[in-house]
Formats: structure tokens, sequence, C-alpha cells
């Protein structure tokens, strides 16, 4: 059995990353300060520490009082709005926690690390599928402070030998198949829960930004993987740490979906209209956003189990209606018990 480190893990990938890991036979440990995760996530039998990873005392003393033998670092800003509005607070705190808790791992001789990263590195890619060789410039600064802490961490692997793994993504979806986890973020800024809540009434009404874009329907275009799915692409490349340097793996499901198609498809799992409304463009949104998973495939033996729109979207659906207030719901307050 060996024992992980989860940054982030009361978090939504964060959280189902554990439970992978758990189902595994793996000891976890979660570092979480709570801000967006849930102790409720948090599933029985781990431990959880709260703790901002700002405070290196704290982060040391985990490290001190445990034996990782490797971490997977969720924890992070991720707002693109947002940090178009606090760029030098995103840059700051994305790439020196990262830092940190790198340095922190290489003096007790945790010599993997796996960053959850983004594929926001990619900005306007000039291709899709988005490969791992595809131009990296990000438009956000979040995605440049990703891109800086992935830098920095080549740099724990050249003069420490940390072995590193950056995951590329764009937008996890979906829920445990189980009901045991789910998405509840506040605020919720991604497109499947927000068009269930506002077919649940939970919400407001669905915005469509923008309808006149190059695509079959008009909306844009984007690529869904399920969260368990990426979970499973976290746990493999900690598997090919123990045998190769620092590796850098986009993953998706390989489809684009529409705004249109994911609309149409929630009303369909879910029997009930998506009250909606067309608007505006938002400013530096691409067209079609699709990343590749051809590599990731090939060198760790990754399949994408939810690879249809629908199960995806069943899955996250049978987990909100059954949590209306998220984690703050009775029925998550009982499974966490």
């Amino acid at each position: 059995m060996s024992r992980f480190l989860i940054t982030g893990g009361a978090g939504y990938v964060g959280s189902h990353t554990v439970l992978a890991l758990r189902e595994r036979g793996e000891e976890v440990v979660v570092l979480d300060d709570l801000r967006q995760g849930h102790r409720e996530a948090v599933p029985p039998g781990v431990e959880l520490v709260v703790a901002d990873l700002s405070d290196r005392k704290q982060v040391k003393e985990v490290f001190a009082s445990h034996k990782f033998d490797g971490v997977l670092h969720f924890a992070a800003l991720s707002l693109v709005g947002e940090s178009m509005r606090e760029p030098m607070r995103y840059m700051a705190e994305n790439l020196s926690n990262t830092l940190w808790l790198a340095e922190a791992a290489v003096k007790a001789g945790c010599m993997r690390f796996v960053l959850s990263s983004t594929a926001a590195l990619f900005g306007f890619p000039k291709y899709i599928p988005i490969d791992e060789n595809a131009e990296i410039a990000p438009v956000s600064a979040y995605g440049e402070s990703k891109l800086m802490a992935e830098t920095g961490l080549k740099w724990a692997e050249r003069v420490h030998g940390l072995r590193t793994a950056s995951l590329r993504y764009f937008n996890a979806a979906g829920a445990d198949p189980q009901g045991r986890l789910g998405e509840d973020h506040n605020p919720e800024t991604h497109l499947i829960p927000l068009a269930i809540n506002a077919a649940l009434g939970l919400g407001p009404e669905l915005t469509v930004f923008g309808t006149d874009y190059d695509t079959p329907d008009g909306t844009c275009i984007r690529d869904y993987v399920h969260v368990t799915d990426l979970a499973d692409a976290h746990l493999r490349v900690l598997d090919v740490l123990n045998e190769r340097p620092s590796v850098r793996y986009n993953v998706g499901n390989g489809n684009g979906y529409s705004v249109r198609e994911v609309i149409e498809t929630v009303q369909r799992v879910s029997g009930r209209k998506v009250p909606y409304r067309e608007g505006a463009r938002r400013p530096g949104d691409p067209a079609v956003l699709v990343a590749s998973n051809q590599r990731l495939r090939e060198e760790t033996g990754w399949q994408p189990r939810h690879e249809s729109l629908e199960d995806i979207i069943r899955t996250a659906w049978a987990w909100r209606a059954a949590h209306p207030q998220g984690f703050s719901s009775p029925a998550a307050k009982s499974e966490a018990a």
C-alpha cells in the first residue's frame, strides 16, 4: 500500500481522485483549506488536514508526520474571468503554492508530483484537436499562472530530480456513477451544472453566449471529459512516473459538443425544459476547443469509460437531483457520516 498527499482533495476533481485511489487500496491524506472544497466530499477513513498551502510551516508538518509516495496537486485558483480581474493574485498564489509544495516534497524525499494543469495554456489553438505539440500561448492570467507552475516544476526536475506530470484538460464534467460525489461550486461557472440547475429551478435561466460562431449550430463547441475518467488519468500518470521522468499529457474525451447539444441532452436526460436566453459572445471565447488524448492513450493505456455526452450528463443529473443543495443537502451529510 502506498500513501499519497492530495491537495484540493475536498474539491471536485480532487475528491473523485481520492475515491479512485482508495478503491485501488491506497492510503490518502487530503490537504484542503475548504474555500471551495467540502468536508462531506472527503470519503470516510481519509485524513483531512485543513490548511492553506501558503502556510509553509503547516505544509512542512504534514510531510514530517507522513511518508508520502507521491503528491497530486489540485488546489488552485481556477476562474478565468476572476483571473482577468485579479491577475497578480492568480499568478502569485498558483505559482508560489505549487513551488513551495514541490520544495517540501523534495526535502521529504517524495519524488513523484502530479500537477492538475489546464488546456487554457493553448489560448486560441491553430488546429483541432489540440495535441501536446500545439503552441503554448495562454490568453488569461489563469492559464499563464498554470504555465508558470509547469515551468517551475521543470526546474525542480532538472535540479532535484523530481518526477513531474502535468495533465492539461478543459472541462471536467459528470459525477461518480454510484452517486457518492458530484459537482458543487460556488459560484458555479460550468455549463453542464448551470444547465442542470436551470432545469431544476435551482438557479437562473441559462445564458447562451454567442449563437453566430462558425460551428454547425452557431454555438461554441467544447470537450467534456468525465470526472472519473479524469481521476483515472491522474492515477495512470502516477504509475508512469515510476518508470519515466517528467511527462505532459492533454486529456480530453476526443469529441466536441456544442452549447445547444448540451442543453438538448440535459432536457432529454431530465425530461425537463432548460430555460435559457441567447446573449452576446463573451470576449476571448474560441469557437472550438477539443483536446487530443492520443498520447495519453498510447503511453498509459487510458481510455475514457464515459465517452457519450448523455452518459456524462446522466451521472451529473442523478447526483444534483438527489443533492439539490449540493454537499449541504441532508443526503450528502448522511453519506459522509
